[in-house]
């Protein structure tokens, strides 16, 4: 006998919760109002593959670095045992500057422009090369050092103050 009034009752506060929220919906404004969902824009996959410049076997483990120009931050991949690095959330149409830095090999930096919905990049990394002296001779220096090591005066610019 207890339970038909607790029955009554527990259906009335339902209906009662029922007919509030509805109320609540139809008051609400759906015109201009909360969070407005942006669309991301169009992404690229780019595939950079990091090969030795001597033989074109690749190089694992190396970094990729990319800097989105104009953007701060950047995103790092390491590369896999084909030389590898995937990603795919670069935005189409901007320009990104690509680094590579690999154990035992000069560092690569260039920007791409990225206007298709996948691209390929293949970086043929050189070995270190030889420093640059100015006391030795280069054959595209048009101020070439004597044989003898000194520098003409010409070449040594004092710091003016």
């Amino acid at each position: 006998m207890l339970r038909r009034p607790f029955y009554l009752l527990s259906l009335f506060v339902a209906i009662f919760a029922l007919a509030a929220s509805s109320f609540a919906a139809l008051g609400q404004d759906s015109q201009g109002r909360g969070r407005k969902y942006k669309v991301p824009p169009p992404t690229s996959r780019v595939e950079v593959t990091v090969l030795r410049d001597v033989n074109g076997k690749p190089i694992e483990n190396a970094a990729v670095i990319f800097h989105l120009v104009g953007d701060k931050g950047n995103m790092e991949l390491k590369t896999n045992e084909d030389g590898k690095a995937v990603i795919d959330v670069l935005p189409t149409g901007g320009e990104v500057r690509l680094q590579i830095i690999a154990k035992g090999f000069q560092t690569y930096g260039d920007d791409f422009k990225i206007n298709q919905p996948s691209v390929g990049l293949e970086i043929k990394m050189k070995r270190p090369g030889e420093q640059y002296s100015i006391y030795k001779a280069h054959n595209n220096d048009p101020q070439q050092a004597p044989a003898g090591g000194s520098v003409p005066a010409a070449a040594v610019q004092p710091n003016q103050k």
